[in-house]
């Protein structure tokens, strides 16, 4: 599934490419027909990300839902000649010189203010949209669970938009095992943690591609020049050494997903 920062990188490049213009929508799957009609020849002014959610914003205060979910994806094809959509695509828009067909979202639904407040009240603070003032609410969201920490990351109440890989690679450049109580976590430790995921998160939303590991420490000259087997410290690295000190990673499963950590760097 992605993560927050794919989300919001959506939203920034699909605002870039298509606000302000009236484009074309139809739905070749057939199971978007209705909202498909609705937007066709109108105006998109916008699109907003929370979490793993993208609102795109149009004319006559219509709003497009877009969950991707596991299998959801966009393709975006620039000129006026692009390949044919596939049978499973959801929705297609089309300006003069761009098309984006999405395909396998969990959902793509016209959705009313009072629907959009439902599902906003059920994200916790967004590290992207938040940044540093979303840091009161998080303490707040950890402060009433008694999961480790590993397991309250992926709870979109406490924190909306942070998956599998983002939760490891900032437990481990904390040094915080994932079993700890999220509640047991005191002051500096929520507030460094809080900052390391608005940092990872945006950076990831910049790069397209998520990058933890400081190159020095694999002896590349920058983030560039990263394998991408070098990109991360923990995540999917079960019994492979440390990259900080020799110690090989574990993998283990924490409410119903994988979880990896270092046990010298992150002591219980």
């Amino acid at each position: 599934m992605p993560e927050g920062h794919t989300i919001h990188r959506y939203a920034r490049l699909h605002t870039k490419t298509f606000a302000g213009q009236q484009l074309r929508a139809w739905s070749p799957q057939g199971r978007f027909d209705d909202g498909a009609a609705l937007l066709d020849g109108t105006v998109l002014e916008g699109v907003d990300a929370r979490g793993k959610h993208l609102f795109y914003r149009w004319e006559h205060d219509r709003t497009l839902h877009v969950h991707l979910g596991l299998f959801g994806r966009f393709r975006t094809h620039r000129g006026d000649s692009p390949p044919d959509p596939s049978d499973g695509t959801r929705l297609a828009l089309r300006s003069d010189d761009a098309t984006v067909y999405l395909s396998g979202p969990t959902d793509c639904s016209l959705i009313d203010p009072d629907e959009e407040a439902e599902i906003l009240d059920r994200l916790g603070p967004d590290p992207i949209a938040d940044g540093a003032e979303g840091i009161d609410r998080f303490a707040e969201m950890l402060g009433r669970r008694t999961v480790g920490i590993g397991q309250a990351l992926l709870d979109q109440k406490a924190v909306a938009g942070v998956g599998n890989v983002y939760r490891a690679e900032a437990l481990f450049l904390e040094g915080v095992h994932p079993e700890v109580r999220a509640r047991d976590l005191d002051d500096d430790a929520v507030g460094a943690l809080w900052d390391r995921l608005v940092d990872l998160l945006v950076a990831g939303e910049r790069a397209g591609r998520i990058v933890t590991v400081d190159p020095d420490e694999v002896g590349a000259s920058s983030t560039r020049d990263l394998d991408r087997s070098e990109r991360l410290y923990v995540y999917k690295r079960a019994g492979e050494p440390c990259r900080r000190c020799g110690t090989e990673i574990q993998r283990w499963e924490m409410g119903n997903r994988s979880i990896w950590a270092c046990p010298a760097c992150q002591p219980r």
